[in-house]
């Protein structure tokens, strides 16, 4: 099966060279984490469409050329009219060919109606297989209680990215744990990162 790289090297090695073409992945996180950076590192290795539910298409772009990442060409579309769900199906048939469409974030979509979120999560997956390319939902982590749409969103998931961050009195730390890999092993334990302005591998040592 054809792999795509994900553009964060540690990912790629510990995935046999990325995600398999045609998958879609759930990323979960913080919303004050730095896992836009992850977002920002996938749109930059393929032909992306950029999905923007919370912020405005202007405020992503603008994000996207400050970045440290060096990023291609996105095309931004605003997921903002009343109905999101419908709004998102609207832009399915400009996923590119091998590329990657980002959904930031799932949470609009998912306060719809279970039955018209599952529909809209079939014709992703359907569209994203149709062009060998790669989706990334943004799944953000309130702390709250999961919603039946959440459980949804990681049940359709072919690959669950989850990125714990702990903030101590001295550090903070980021550790990316592949829980789910349909097709795929599963990592046995959490990789620790470096989120500053790019994505790395944390060589730091744990002190028990």
């Amino acid at each position: 099966m054809e792999r795509l790289p994900t553009g964060i090297p540690v990912l790629d090695r510990e995935l046999d060279g990325g995600l398999p073409a045609g998958s879609v992945v759930a990323l979960t996180a913080d919303p004050a984490s730095q896992s836009e950076l992850f977002l920002n590192t996938f749109a930059s290795v393929r032909e992306t469409l950029y999905l923007t539910t919370v912020r405005s298409a202007e405020a992503v772009e603008s994000g996207l050329s400050a970045s440290s990442v060096e990023i291609g060409d996105p095309v931004v579309e605003a997921v903002d009219g009343e109905d999101p769900i419908a709004d998102a199906r609207g832009f399915l048939p400009s996923v590119p060919d091998e590329g990657t469409v980002i959904v930031d974030s799932a949470e609009p979509l998912e306060a719809a109606s279970p039955l018209s979120y599952r529909s809209l999560l079939s014709d992703l997956g359907d569209r994203i297989e149709e062009t060998d390319a790669t989706a990334v939902i943004h799944a953000l982590e309130t702390g709250g209680e999961r919603s039946r749409n959440r459980v949804v969103t990681e049940q359709v998931a072919d690959v669950v990215f989850d990125l714990r961050t702990v903030v101590t009195g001295t550090a903070i730390e980021n550790r990316l744990a592949v829980p789910k890999f349909r097709g795929g092993a599963a990592l046995e334990e959490p990789v620790k990162l470096k989120l500053t302005d790019t994505v790395s591998v944390d060589t730091s040592r744990d002190i028990a």
